[in-house]
């Protein structure tokens, strides 16, 4: 049975140049290549979506030289911050992947090209106004709280098909699929189990959702568990520390006790 590698979380090497980003990526993409041929996919079924929060802009620069045209960040503020700062890089484009607080709406219709984690009415709401100001539309997906952690964003499984039912109301809004935080374990079974639900969940929901909503997306997998997400029908892995190399601060911030900005 394929293994997490959580137990190198916060032991990545840097990625200090172009070559470490790129034998980074290559690594990376061996193991995509790897869990696709075990599940019999096409590893150009899979999309995988380097995420690059926390990194400084200089890491941003070596991500995009080596090919990377669409980054992660946790954060609009320090996503905003990041965008305008590389204005001058062709075809980047950034996917808003942690919690958004409805103030912070507006950021995220201003730029991003992709947003992950919508899990209420009151966030579509904030974003459909202001994506109408801003005369243009977002690609998101609807986040699920698989793991049943008071500590995890996203909609109860139970509670997705109401909330999928009320989202042509918000016209801006392309949904795409469905996204996930699996538990954060060495139990490689009860990580799988999380992404096994929300595979489980889009099939079914995939049946019943309204005219424009497709479902054909599944994000899920981070550094330590792609490999399993895929094995399980993921489409989108979001990677960060096995590309980037290990972030400065200890794995308490980005794994809080309470719900607070999670990170992939």
């Amino acid at each position: 049975m394929t293994a997490t590698r959580h137990d190198q979380h916060g032991r990545y090497p840097q990625a200090a140049t172009l070559q470490d980003f790129q034998r980074h990526l290559a690594t990376v993409q061996a193991r995509i290549a790897a869990a696709c041929q075990r599940a019999g996919r096409d590893p150009a079924s899979v999309r995988l979506l380097p995420v690059s929060k926390t990194q400084p802009e200089a890491r941003v620069r070596l991500a995009h030289a080596a090919g990377c045209r669409l980054l992660g960040e946790n954060k609009p503020q320090e996503a905003l911050g990041k965008w305008q700062a590389t204005q001058d890089l062709p075809g980047l484009r950034w996917s808003v992947i942690g919690h958004l607080q409805t103030n912070k709406a507006r950021l995220v219709a201003r730029f991003a090209s992709e947003f992950q984690a919508l899990d209420s009415l009151r966030v579509a709401e904030a974003l459909e106004r202001r994506l109408q100001a801003e005369g243009r539309a977002l690609d998101v997906f609807v986040q699920v709280n698989t793991s049943g952690e008071a500590s995890k964003y996203g909609l109860l499984p139970r509670e997705v098909a109401a909330f999928l039912r009320a989202l042509p109301a918000f016209p801006a809004l392309r949904v795409r699929g469905l996204m996930t935080l699996a538990l954060f374990s060495s139990d490689a079974a009860r990580v799988r189990r999380c992404f096994v639900l929300l595979r489980t969940l889009r099939d079914r929901l995939r049946q019943e959702a309204p005219a424009g909503i497709t479902l054909e997306e599944l994000s899920m997998g981070m550094s330590g568990d792609f490999e399993i997400a895929i094995e399980e029908g993921a489409t989108v892995v979001r990677v960060g520390q096995a590309l980037f190399g290990a972030r400065a601060l200890p794995d308490g911030h980005y794994w809080p006790s309470s719900c607070e900005e999670t990170p992939p």
